[in-house]
């Protein structure tokens, strides 16, 4: 064992010494709005490599893996992409500047933290609270009106007449057949053509918050101008009313432990609006219809020998054919043939590999998606998500001793420096790893060493694991509860890039949820797809465990591919009172 410790600790230090020589050549367009950007600028964070794109918005720059790239471009927001072994499209879509609440707010000469500021909250009524952090009327560069709860009239039709009564230049247009939903317009000039929209103790919406009392607010602010709302990208081109409600902005008093209280009084009730498989078929690419529609597998193989000649350099087109002749067809030799004849395509891209890997573990091929994972290793020895992979492959076959030396492995490398964790990948790492001794510990440890144990991941329920197989890939995952409320969480650069750049540096690129007992019954789990800077798809695996934790624990694969852009789409329901999963 300890021979082959030191094998893949020299091979890992050397692996990650040639990736950081090997130069790759970047292309791609930056845009706003679908509008190419002239002259934005492209640079190598820490080298002299600078470029700007020509009139069409286009670029090519040159860069090594672990390398920053920044792009910069008057009034937008500045963003930096981590270079991977992979990256070599890289199409930028900026958005305009945002000034960033989440550390401090300027007053005068005095830098005050969003900690000072929640102490000061309750007292101070030129605070408000954002979706971006709290906003100091006196401090900010553009107009802010405030108006606290107490003060409004609560005799008003709704919250559109209050404003209407309480801020100048607010305009009201109610539709007689829709008379409670009407469209709020802030003041004139340029922001008079669109209607506002909504930030609701940091939810942005769109349409009009009827849900919301009167006697319900906190405090309510009215943001018009184009300096404030380009927080909020184009979707705010005709201003933000701020809405705090009572008991969501509560915030503990300084020197405490108390948990900040997040209960909110949301619109988040699910409208049933999202696209399911057969949906989705629909929009599939000519080439793909053609094969899945064969009439017979013979068919289906003349039409795969003749669209392998066109498509043999898309891992994606491979990918579709193997699962559509192992699946529909129930010919598994043939569909290995697909991968075996075109192993060059795969075999050196991990992106590939990935997604190939993901495929035969929704098929429950495990010993197959094993040695694939030992191949992604081999290109990436230092990406966190290998070892967690390979290690959790060695679990699906059995072997768990090479499971927990895997992850013993990677602690070792972590510990000496030559690997980085940044953000939530110690927690899952740890709950993985804590797992597997909870649930196999007598084949790890001794008898000795089990009675000292003490685990700190006391979960129980339902665990809900995303990994998708391209680190640039943007999406939105929804998920609906059993009495029809939506919870969204974002993956995406605008959304958080400080969390996209860490998951990078590390190499991981996975996120779990976990659903306790408190909600029972079926929950919905969506996906809205962004992109991945470039024209290909990108694979979601999603594995559900249902009694995590118990000695019962059992969990199954699934794996989505994204295509479809910006729009919201079925994955799958579960059940946290049994363990029932469906597409």
């Amino acid at each position: 064992m300890k021979k082959a410790f030191v094998l893949l600790f020299v091979f890992t230090v050397s692996a990650l010494s040639f990736a950081q020589e090997k130069l790759n050549t970047i292309k791609g367009v930056v845009t706003y709005l679908d509008t190419p950007l002239v002259n934005a600028e492209i640079k190598v964070s820490g080298s002299e490599e600078v470029t700007k794109t020509n009139v069409e918005g286009r670029y090519t720059i040159s860069a090594r893996p672990g390398q920053l790239l920044s792009y910069a471009y008057p009034s937008m927001r500045p963003m930096e992409i981590v270079v991977e072994d992979v990256t070599r499209i890289l199409n930028i879509e900026l958005t305009p500047e945002v000034n960033q609440l989440d550390e401090v707010v300027v007053e005068k000469t005095v830098l005050k933290s969003q900690k000072q500021l929640q102490a000061e909250y309750a007292s101070n009524k030129n605070l408000i609270n954002t979706a971006f952090g709290i906003l100091d009327k006196d401090v900010t560069s553009f107009a802010v009106r405030i108006a606290e709860g107490k003060d409004l009239n609560p005799i008003g039709i709704d919250i559109a007449t209050v404003l209407q009564y309480r801020f100048p230049g607010v305009r009201v247009e109610r539709n007689g057949l829709d008379f409670l939903n009407p469209t709020v317009y802030l003041r004139g000039g340029a922001l008079g053509f669109f209607p506002a929209i909504y930030d609701v103790d940091g939810l942005i919406i769109t349409d009009f918050p009827n849900f919301l009392q009167i006697e319900n607010i906190e405090r309510i602010a009215v943001i018009s101008g184009l300096g404030a709302v380009t927080k909020y990208g184009g979707a705010a081109n005709g201003g933000v009313i701020v809405i705090n409600t009572k008991g969501a902005n509560y915030f503990p008093e300084p020197g405490t432990d108390k948990p900040y209280d997040l209960a909110r009084l949301r619109n988040n009730k699910f409208d049933g609006d999202v696209l399911t498989s057969e949906d989705l078929k629909k929009d599939r690419p000519i080439y793909l219809s053609k094969l899945m529609d064969s009439k017979s597998e013979a068919e289906a193989i003349a039409t795969y020998n003749e669209q392998i000649k066109v498509y043999r350099s898309s891992y994606f087109y491979i990918l579709d054919a193997y699962d559509h002749f192992s699946n529909r067809w129930k010919n598994t030799d043939f569909a290995d043939g697909i991968i075996e004849n075109n192993k060059q395509v795969i075999y050196d891209n991990p992106l590939a590999l990935k997604a190939l890997a993901y495929t035969y573990q929704a098929e429950d091929r495990l010993k197959e998606a094993n040695e694939v994972y030992k191949e992604v290793f081999r290109l990436r020895p230092n990406y966190a998500q290998s070892y967690m992979d390979l290690a959790n492959s060695y679990r699906e076959i059995g072997e768990n001793q090479r499971a927990a030396a895997i992850y013993a492995r990677y602690g070792y490398l972590l510990d000496e420096g030559f690997l980085r964790a940044e953000g939530d990948l110690g927690i899952i790492m740890d709950r993985e790893l804590n797992n597997l001794i909870a649930l196999k510990g007598r084949e790890l440890l001794s008898r000795r060493e089990l009675k000292n144990l003490v685990l700190d991941d006391e979960f129980d329920g339902t665990r809900l694991v995303f990994e998708w197989n391209d680190s640039e890939a943007e999406f939105e995952l929804q998920f609906v509860n059993p009495e029809g409320n939506y919870y969204k969480s974002q993956h995406s650069l605008f959304a958080d890039a400080d969390r996209i750049k860490n998951e990078k540096i590390s190499g991981f690129s996975s996120e779990e949820y976990l659903i306790d007992e408190s909600v029972k019954g079926v929950w919905k789990v969506n996906a809205k797809y962004f992109g991945n800077k470039s024209l290909t798809p990108t694979y979601l695996k999603a594995t559900i465990y249902h009694n995590y934790g118990s000695a019962s624990q059992r969990k199954e694969t699934k794996l989505f591919k994204l295509s479809l852009k910006n729009v919201n789409q079925q994955l799958f329901t579960v059940s946290n009172m049994s363990t029932v999963v469906g597409n």
